[in-house]
């Protein structure tokens, strides 16, 4: 048979055979594409749609119409509940009345379920008492008419107690939004080149309920460098979140103004100590690069890690204790050669242990996560060497790193 002929005849079948073609294989695309399960739920609905109208989709869609009982689980159980206690009363003379009982119904469903269902709960119970009442007889006695009142008193409570329970998870929701835009706010994450240097972030918070924990990190680019501040407040919880916005307010307030970075600690610490308690107290170390070098004060916290042509700790030479334990801040130079990188971090990084109780091999694991090419890699690296080495999905502490690597090297200039 010929092209043409055949062509013909497909023509004289209709455009319902184009129809099914089209749906069927709109089906097959998206079992190919893994579609089953994780398609958003407008995508499965249009999929159920599809089938409702006799389509010809291949097996793969019984995977994608198993979706709408798992929604309906939670109204299914409550009218369950509700026909279990009617059935025995509607089919046995003897058994006592019940219909108080189906109020358990109505009840499961405003934990649960919103007010739409909620109601749709109550009419179910309350059709199923008066089918009780008509198959007994005791529709017109007073015990059923007080039985039957307290429950549709009963389910008019449960409504007003599903419509307050949206209310609350509406406001929770809206709270949780405020929360986590304040919080984007006080932790902002970088991904950009900042005065010369390129500056990556990451941030990872132990409390479930929080985005931003005790630890911080903030940068300011100054008339006098690029100025970058990491540190570690003392305790958890909401206290400490305090302590930690009340730090980062105090460095993008002072960073600009301050002429080195001694005089920066100092003033930091003289604004915070006023707002800490007897046993508070926040480590800190800030950088202020500079061409061909990086200037650092450390007050107690973890050294500062040089990548290049070797990896190294740049401790202070003196100690100084953290903010608010009156530090005497002092300040050292530190020359960063072409391809440099300095990562500045928290405690969360070199208090990590293994499940038998082993710390986390800065130097070693670092100095292999930081040769990738691109800085956010190498903090994607080595945090992924981080939780091998916990072996957990997610560390017990918080931990914020720093990654800065300045795109042009030069001459160190003088300091008098």
């Amino acid at each position: 048979m010929g092209e043409r002929e055949q062509g013909e005849q497909m023509a004289a079948r209709g455009g319902g055979g184009g129809s099914d073609l089209t749906a069927g294989s709109c089906g097959k695309d998206l079992i190919a594409s893994g579609s089953g399960d994780d398609l958003p739920a407008s995508s499965r609905g249009g999929d159920l749609t599809a089938s409702s109208r006799g389509d010809d989709l291949t097996s793969g869609v019984g995977r994608q119409v198993r979706w709408p009982v798992l929604v309906l689980v939670p109204v299914l159980v409550p009218l369950a509940a509700c026909l279990a206690i009617a059935v025995p009363d509607l089919l046995f003379d003897q058994v006592p009345p019940l219909i108080i009982l189906l109020l358990i119904g109505p009840l499961l469903a405003c934990v649960r379920l919103g007010v739409r269902h909620t109601v749709l709960v109550c009419c179910w119970s309350v059709a199923l008492g008066l089918a009780m009442g008509l198959s007994d007889g005791t529709v017109r006695t007073f015990a059923f008419g007080v039985h039957w009142s307290g429950l549709l008193l009963g389910c008019a409570l449960t409504v007003y107690a599903a419509r307050q329970r949206e209310r609350l998870v509406a406001a929770l929701a809206q709270a949780r939004e405020v929360a986590r835009i304040t919080q984007e706010a006080i932790l902002r994450p970088i991904s950009r080149t900042l005065g010369g240097t390129q500056v990556y972030t990451r941030y990872h918070c132990a409390a479930r309920e929080s985005t931003v924990g005790g630890d911080l990190y903030d940068v300011a680019v100054t008339p006098y460098g690029l100025r970058v501040l990491v540190g570690d407040v003392r305790g958890h919880g909401l206290d400490a979140l305090r302590l930690t916005a009340d730090t980062i307010a105090g460095f993008r307030e002072l960073a600009y103004t301050a002429s080195d970075l001694t005089t920066l600690t100092g003033q930091l610490d003289a604004r915070l100590t006023p707002e800490l308690g007897p046993e508070d107290f926040v480590t800190a170390v800030l950088a202020e690069f500079a061409p061909g070098e990086v200037r650092l004060v450390n007050c107690g916290h973890p050294a500062p890690l040089r990548s290049g042509h070797r990896i190294e700790l740049l401790e202070p030479l003196v100690p100084t204790p953290p903010l608010g334990l009156r530090p005497v801040p002092r300040q050292y130079r530190v020359r960063l050669q072409p391809g440099d990188r300095l990562l500045l971090y928290t405690d969360g990084l070199t208090e990590a242990r293994d499940p038998e109780g082993a710390p986390f091999p800065l130097l070693g694991e670092a100095a292999l996560a930081l040769r990738e090419p691109l800085p956010e890699e190498a903090l994607h690296a080595l945090y992924t060497r981080l939780i091998a080495h916990t072996g957990t999905t997610a560390l017990a502490d918080d931990l914020a790193l720093v990654l800065c690597q300045p795109v042009e090297a030069t001459v160190p200039v003088r300091v008098p």
